[in-house]
């Protein structure tokens, strides 16, 4: 099932050019972030990143043959220091165990390295949007960083869209006792037009792709100002402190 999700996700990416232009937006963000060096893919799906950098090895649960290797995010079959970069795209709010996660990209990250991931923003606008309009939930009541029992009936694409907006603003605090080796050094608040007339990766488009340079310039201008109010999206960078070592985690 999850292979079948990703083939069509990759149709999707191949033949819907407003798709890839606002999610070109997306990988430059992150590769605007990425030290130099070999850079982990985790949940590379449609594996659309190596597009846009090189010395990536791309992951997804499921074997497919754009991507490199099987990982799942929570065991990453990978040594201790072996990357310089880990990047996901909406990943982070479908893993079951957030903080076994952390573990793992704060094992095998590099001293300096960084966590760049582009997950859901969960704002004033977006909220309603997700909640109503949206098959994912949005539960703002979890607690991104709790150790809970593995659910035997959990299916790779349940989710919850307000891990992110959670463990970066209400559990901040929380996240620099827990995993004091990963810093959080940027959040930006962004896309509250493009991202939802596209109509990501569903079939349909409110917006033509020749639109969406004008519209990202627009929203450029607006965000700084409004962001963390409307966005639709949030890019969170995390970097390992050069001399952080990763400590074990239960769960």
């Amino acid at each position: 099932m999850t292979a079948e999700v990703l083939a069509e996700h990759r149709t999707i990416w191949e033949t819907k050019p407003v798709l890839r232009a606002v999610y070109s937006n997306y990988y430059r963000k992150i590769v605007s972030w990425c030290r130099e060096g070999k850079s982990l893919e985790v949940g590379g799906g449609s594996g659309n990143l190596k597009e846009f950098t090189v010395d990536v090895v791309s992951t997804d649960i499921a074997e497919l043959p754009w991507l490199d290797a099987v990982a799942n995010a929570q065991t990453l079959p990978f040594s201790d220091a072996s990357f310089a970069n880990i990047v996901m795209v909406d990943v982070f709010h479908h893993i079951e165990q957030p903080r076994l996660f952390l573990a793992e990209a704060e094992r095998v990250l590099e001293p300096g390295g960084r966590l760049i991931m582009i997950e859901p923003a969960i704002t004033v606008l977006s909220g309603f949007f997700f909640r109503f309009f949206h098959p994912e939930p949005v539960d703002m009541t979890a607690d991104p960083l709790a150790e809970i029992t593995p659910d035997p009936d959990r299916q790779p694409f349940d989710s919850n869209q307000a891990i992110p907006t959670l463990l970066c603003s209400r559990y901040r605090e929380h996240m620099g006792q827990e995993f004091p080796a990963l810093k959080l050094v940027k959040i930006e608040w962004f896309d509250f037009i493009a991202y939802p007339l596209s109509g990501g990766f569903r079939r349909w488009s409110l917006l033509p792709a020749m639109a969406v340079p004008g519209v990202l310039k627009l929203e450029s201008l607006l965000l700084p100002l409004i962001g963390r109010w409307v966005a639709f999206r949030l890019l969170a960078v995390f970097e390992k402190a050069a001399n952080g070592g990763a400590k074990k985690i239960s769960g």
